[in-house]
């Protein structure tokens, strides 16, 4: 007897456990509707689709046209008078004083969790 009465203790916590997960569902429900799910994964397969296209331009060989036509925005590229900032004039440093470490500083204590 006290073994069924255990069993059904345990029963009663799972269909409240269920109740209180259907309950949540129903909610999450009325928050996102199906349709703004197919929404979603319609937008997602699009990306991808979108992403896969690119992949396959990127992966694909170029034509010669493609290449002259990039060579030809290289050459102009490093054609370009760039503004550079002046070199200053003042000599370096000869050398960079040595940050002397820290001698006999106290350890910290180690404290164990109560």
């Amino acid at each position: 007897q006290v073994q069924d009465i255990e069993f059904t203790q345990i029963e009663m916590k799972v269909i409240e456990g269920l109740k209180i997960g259907n309950e949540c569902l129903n909610k999450m429900h009325q928050v996102m509707s199906i349709e703004e799910v197919e929404r979603i994964i319609g937008e997602t397969q699009d990306a991808v689709e979108y992403q896969r296209q690119i992949d396959e331009l990127l992966a694909g060989s170029l034509t010669e046209e493609d290449e002259d036509a990039i060579l030809e925005e290289l050459n102009a590229i490093t054609q370009e008078q760039l503004e550079l900032p002046e070199v200053p004039s003042e000599p370096l440093p000869e050398k960079i004083p040595e940050v002397s470490p820290i001698e006999n500083r106290p350890k910290p204590e180690l404290v164990a969790a109560s």
